[in-house]
């Protein structure tokens, strides 16, 4: 049955929008140019947000549901980044330990770069070589494999590794099938069957099931225990390995591995889920022994962002929860926090290039400069992006647009945005 009131909240937020475009054009040539945009994005069913912040004046330009909740998807890891760079050294802290004459006795922190496929860190491995002795304590982790709100079903998928306080690997089976089948780890090769199989993991072992059409490299996640791991340290040790019962009570040592800066840059330029929970779990290894991703939220939220006028329901590092709330508001605040504290060339070397195509690991436009560095955050019928845009006329403005219970396809959204950010960037 139709209903004027019911006309008017339907076109509210396509006024909204349109208001926008006003601010940055007095030409009524453009604002029909942005009119028709507008109507062709079709996004009056869905729930939208966007800021936009000009950081040198401290003047919101735009604001449209800014101070409204939305699930931010991978937008989750712009706040992960913020807490690496508050709680965690230059250097990732890769292990604490107590030192015994040859033998040594190793606290997780977890750090996820130990063997990682990427980061291939060694630090820790190479220290712990020569020992005569090595014991590891394993139950240092109150944080639970999976996070709160994530797919269960999406436990055999590269994107869902487990938790855990000593990764190894990446905690993923690397599986490369071209002439012929090769596993890393090792361990893991006679628990890899090629057959065809709708799952890559059976979902209560370790084993693995690799497609025979497929010629390419698969990455399975694999079940944490505690067994395993010893095994595989074992393996790339060469020697036996005790697991400890209790937490060994003395000052404890750090070791340091790789640049902090290299396992961020990866989290956000691949958007990587695993390196963001575990970034959260080294966080916390600076707070106490006792690892705990909620322990490195809580302080977050009780200090660096207390700041925020919309306090964030804040679940996980990597996003995957949609329990996870934030408004665009709030990421702004964050990314002038971020702007303000971190050297620009820095800033934007850790957050990636982004045009309409998605997230560029190389600019090769050679007419025009990069001018988006951004986080996406894609989960299903949710598409967002918050960072920071150059203007052809020098300045930078700082935005978040946040797109939440749509129907119509990603590359949609993305080119909407992308043609808005790009009049920004010509206008402004």
């Amino acid at each position: 049955m139709y209903h004027p009131y019911n006309q008017h909240i339907k076109y509210l937020s396509f006024i909204c929008l349109a208001g926008f475009f006003f601010l940055f054009s007095c030409s009524s040539s453009r604002l029909t140019k942005f009119d028709k945009q507008l109507n062709e994005a079709n996004l009056q069913n869905s729930f939208h947000g966007l800021v936009v912040m000009d950081p040198a004046s401290n003047k919101v330009l735009y604001n449209t549901n800014g101070d409204k909740y939305f699930t931010p998807a991978s937008n989750t890891k712009i706040v992960t980044l913020f807490t690496g760079l508050k709680m965690i050294p230059k250097h990732f802290p890769t292990m604490k330990y107590l030192e015994k004459n040859d033998s040594v006795y190793v606290i997780p922190t977890g750090d996820p770069s130990w063997l990682h496929p990427y980061l291939m860190d060694s630090t820790a491995i190479n220290f712990l070589k020569p020992k005569k002795s090595v014991s590891v304590y394993l139950k240092n982790s109150e944080t639970e494999r999976f996070g709160p709100g994530w797919a269960w079903e999406d436990y055999h998928f590269y994107f869902s590794p487990e938790r855990s306080p000593l990764p190894l690997y990446g905690n993923v089976a690397t599986i490369i099938n071209n002439d012929s089948l090769e596993v890393s780890p090792k361990f893991f090769l006679d628990s890899v069957q090629v057959t065809y199989s709708g799952k890559r993991r059976d979902e209560f072992k370790n084993q693995f099931y690799m497609n025979p059409e497929r010629k390419d490299t698969v990455e399975v996640p694999f079940i944490v225990k505690e067994e395993l791991i010893r095994n595989l340290l074992e393996s790339v040790l060469q020697k036996k390995i005790a697991v400890l019962e209790s937490l060994p009570l003395a000052q404890k040592k750090v070791l340091y591995g790789i640049k902090s800066d290299s396992i961020y840059k990866r989290m956000m330029h691949v958007s990587d889920n695993f390196l963001a929970e575990q970034i959260l779990m080294t966080a916390s290894s600076t707070l106490s022994d006792t690892l705990g991703i909620q322990r490195a939220i809580d302080h977050m939220l009780e200090n660096e962002l207390s700041f925020l006028e919309q306090q964030p329901r804040w679940v996980d590092g990597s996003g995957l929860s949609r329990y996870n709330l934030f408004t665009p508001k709030s990421f702004v605040q964050i990314l002038q926090k971020l702007y303000q504290e971190v050297d620009s060339e820095r800033l934007f070397t850790l957050f990636p290039n982004w045009d309409a195509t998605g997230t560029i690991s190389k600019w090769d436009n050679p007419t025009v400069e990069p001018f988006i560095f951004a986080k996406t955050g894609t989960l299903g019928n949710n598409f967002n992006l918050s960072g920071y845009l150059k203007t052809k006329s020098g300045k930078l403005l700082i935005f978040s647009f946040m797109n939440n219970h749509f129907k119509i396809p990603n590359s949609e959204i993305r080119l909407y945005i992308y043609n808005l950010l790009k009049s920004l960037h010509e206008t402004h």
